[in-house]
């Protein structure tokens, strides 16, 4: 499972694997008050794309497209957090204001959307087996 939550938020067990998704360190923040897991700053949104974004709600389905199409390029940001989700909870921090329109929640979704599809395959694959498999 995969979830979100604002760095400047409390910790709390549930939220199992911390792990910030930004690639610049949290305003006001000391890496001693944050409990965090790792730092993947490879798979927050280019510098590029953050800055035009620069968190216009009206940028937000074209963020959404350029961002995606930034994790489609570089699976290997993200596959780690993708696998970590599959054995327990992984908690995405992020320390933008606007809790909608952010990275994280693009990141969330797209490695939802990532998990869902792999399981749909595991199902099909298993339902061919047992199918192709000697009668009962």
């Amino acid at each position: 499972m995969i979830r979100l939550k604002r760095v400047y938020d409390p910790s709390s067990r549930a939220d199992g694997t911390r792990i910030l998704v930004e690639r610049l360190w949290p305003r006001g923040m000391k890496k001693a008050e944050l409990a965090l897991d790792g730092w993947n700053k490879a798979v927050a949104p280019s510098a590029e794309l953050r800055r035009w974004f620069g968190h216009r709600v009206d940028r937000w389905e074209e963020f959404r497209r350029r961002y995606r199409a930034e994790l489609r390029a570089n699976p290997g940001a993200w596959e780690r957090i993708l696998e970590l989700g599959r054995r327990g909870t992984v908690t995405l921090l992020y320390s933008a204001h606007d809790t909608l329109h952010n990275g994280a929640v693009v990141l969330r979704d797209y490695l939802s959307e990532r998990a869902n599809r792999a399981r749909s395959a595991r199902v099909a694959r298993e339902a061919r087996e047992v199918q192709g498999g000697p009668p009962r």
